[in-house]
């Protein structure tokens, strides 16, 4: 049995490309065409189309690609494996949205800033909040926030050297 994506699906092209210039680690740009709850389709400009899977996104937990995406945006991903065998190709884009250290500069201990409510421990061990789409922090568990609630928050501590942030939500 051949498991390659069928010819209807993938172009001479974009078979030729996948076998002989797809390379991890590579940075493209591409079109959203398709949403799915476990992930994204992007299509490149060549027409090879590859799976961005949900837990590629961000660092932040979402529950749906949709939080991050439409359906024809444009957005840059990064080849994060390439399967010559069976001619696909699956992408990230969490790469590309800049590291901790990077993201964590942009706030200071202190301060109060916006974030979003991305889980809720059940036993009450606190609260993630995603600071930005690569940057989440942990806040002390208080009852009645949910799932992608805005929130106001006070950033208590920053610990560079274990990549955590310490909220308190005000």
């Amino acid at each position: 049995m051949n498991n390659k994506y069928p010819k209807k699906f993938i172009s001479e092209e974009g078979i030729e490309w996948i076998q002989n210039e797809a390379k991890t680690g590579e940075v493209l740009s591409g079109t959203v065409k398709n949403i799915k709850p476990f992930g994204a389709f992007v299509e490149l400009s060549n027409g090879v189309v590859g799976l961005l899977h949900i837990e590629d996104i961000s660092v932040s937990r979402i529950k749906s690609p949709e939080e991050r995406f439409k359906v024809g945006q444009k957005i840059d991903v990064m080849i994060k494996s390439v399967d010559k065998d069976l001619n696909r190709v699956e992408f990230t884009h969490k790469e590309l949205l800049g590291s901790w250290e990077d993201n964590a500069k942009e706030y200071e201990e202190g301060s109060k800033v916006k974030g979003i409510v991305r889980e809720v421990e059940k036993q009450g061990n606190g609260i993630f909040i995603e600071l930005k789409p690569n940057l989440v922090g942990l806040a002390e568990y208080k009852d009645g926030y949910e799932y992608g609630q805005t929130v106001d928050v006070f950033i208590k501590r920053i610990v560079k050297d274990k990549k955590k942030i310490k909220l308190l939500i005000v």
